[in-house]
């Protein structure tokens, strides 16, 4: 309702309101899904924001692919400032860009401040440059581990998950398995470690898609973000095997001796 006050031609969608409460990582994760898709110009809102009210800064970031993200400085932005490049951060003013009235509000920036200033933004009310102060060209960030390629094979970690089916999605971009050199209907080795403790070891083949393998047989695959990923045909892997996702959720692939 605040955006079409705003501006009642603006195109406006919902990308999910099923991110975990107060899980900031995965909202990070899910903007940079969904980011590249979009044109230029876009201009998203993001509001898992734990420390509302706080003196924690809410920004708009500009990349330099020419997207605008509005939210808060939480570490939400830490994927789509890595993927699509900064070209300014700049710290709202919240004395001159919020719903008038809402000053005594303190826990509820997502309708007073963010899809306000988002709107304004999109409907090109308010420019870029009249946000509020720029800052650094940085944002907070939460320390997430690359993936990597060794002699041991590949390594990286499960940032989220298929949550529908179960799927296990990776950080691991394809481009490095095929740097291992692992062939398709090839027999891979995949271990999964909840911090130091191992929690999965199996082997599973490389393949195109899940219908691929038996009924319930695992399977590594490339998903719709062009990761390596595992899964179970027509069954739960997660589930089955207990799997969660997050930074200390660690998997490993070698080739099988």
């Amino acid at each position: 309702g605040i955006a079409f006050g705003v501006d009642k031609t603006l195109a406006i969608f919902d990308l999910t309101h099923d991110i975990p409460p107060f899980d900031i990582w995965e909202a990070a994760y899910r903007l940079s899904q969904t980011s590249l898709y979009w044109p230029p110009g876009t201009v998203f809102v993001s509001v898992v924001d734990p420390g509302v009210g706080t003196a924690r800064k809410s920004v708009v970031l500009k990349t330099q692919s020419g997207h605008f993200f509005v939210g808060p400085n939480n570490g939400t932005l830490t994927l789509v400032a890595e993927q699509l490049g900064i070209a300014a951060v700049r710290e709202i003013d919240e004395a001159r860009n919020r719903i008038a009235g809402s000053e005594l509000s303190y826990t509820f920036h997502g309708r007073d401040v963010y899809a306000f200033v988002g709107a304004r933004l999109a409907s090109e009310q308010l420019a870029f440059n009249d946000v509020g102060s720029e800052l650094p060209a940085q944002v907070k960030n939460i320390p997430h581990q690359k993936a990597s390629l060794t002699d041991d094979g590949l390594a990286g970690t499960i940032p989220v998950l298929d949550i529908q089916y179960g799927n296990i999605w990776t950080n691991i971009h394809y481009d490095l398995l095929q740097q291992m050199g692992i062939a398709k209907n090839e027999l891979v080795c995949v271990k999964i470690f909840h911090d130091n403790d191992q929690k999965y070891a199996g082997q599973m083949p490389y393949v195109n898609t899940f219908g691929d393998v038996p009924e319930g047989e695992p399977l590594v695959y490339i998903n719709s973000l062009l990761n390596v990923s595992v899964a179970l045909n027509l069954a739960n892997f997660a589930q089955r095997y207990g799997i969660e996702s997050g930074a200390d959720w660690k998997i490993t692939f070698s080739r099988c001796p």
